[in-house]
């Protein structure tokens, strides 16, 4: 079992959950079970997913939750194209996100890349 806390993807995904809880509080009242519910959950799952990941026996299912977890990433990025195009953020906000998603998601890949190596050892 590892520790999901020593991992640094956990710790941008909690720093990205942080802003995407920030970004969202600006979002139109009548969003709050729409768009600012699912941007929210699907960030979340991101975090979620690598710390779920990290409680699995096999080096193969903590993979699975990083893949899951990538898939977060991407339907986070879809949610804020989506808020951009409705004017609910500016170019500054969303390129911030887009910059902490691609940072995440380099990361990430970096990491499963990392597990696959040493599995094949």
């Amino acid at each position: 079992m590892r520790d999901f806390k020593k991992l640094e993807v956990w710790d941008i995904a909690r720093e990205l959950n942080g802003l995407i809880y920030i970004i969202t509080k600006n979002f139109p009242k009548d969003e709050i079970y729409g768009l600012t519910s699912q941007v929210r959950r699907a960030s979340v799952s991101i975090s979620s997913n690598i710390a779920e990941g990290c409680g699995r026996r096999t080096s193969k299912d903590f993979i699975q939750f990083l893949h899951n977890a990538m898939g977060s990433i991407k339907e986070v990025e879809s949610q804020i194209f989506i808020a951009k195009d409705l004017g609910y953020l500016s170019s500054g906000e969303s390129d911030k996100i887009f910059e902490e998603l691609d940072k995440l998601g380099r990361k990430l890949n970096l990491l499963i890349q990392h597990i696959d190596t040493e599995d094949i050892k």
